[in-house]
């Protein structure tokens, strides 16, 4: 059971079928949405202490969102994003809640 909040929730899934008969339901692939095609509505810069988590529960209300961030920032390892205070963190739409031709633009 994917939970709604979870970056799986809206990846489809697949069965396979084991030559001996037996089959197994799975998660497809999750692809990572390009940054800039996401909507950009704030930024945050980072602080000493500061964890993705932590600013995920700020910016969205939940900090199971953390991913979104992650996302956002194209961030292969999560904790890097956290890692130097300064640094600029893009806070983004979802995927599915991004308007076209704005995903470019600055962080508002």
């Amino acid at each position: 059971m994917i939970e709604p909040n979870s970056r799986y929730e809206a990846v489809p899934t697949a069965t396979y079928t084991f030559p001996d008969g037996r089959t197994v339901v799975h998660l497809r692939r999750r692809f990572v949405p390009r940054p800039e095609e996401l909507t950009a509505v704030g930024e945050h810069v980072v602080v000493a202490g500061d964890r993705l988590d932590l600013i995920a529960a700020r910016r969205y209300g939940d900090p199971e969102q953390s991913w979104r961030i992650a996302d956002a920032n194209r961030a292969m390892r999560p904790e890097e994003l956290t890692a130097v205070p300064g640094r600029r963190l893009r806070i983004t739409l979802p995927a599915e809640a991004s308007v076209p031709g704005l995903g470019d633009g600055p962080a508002r």
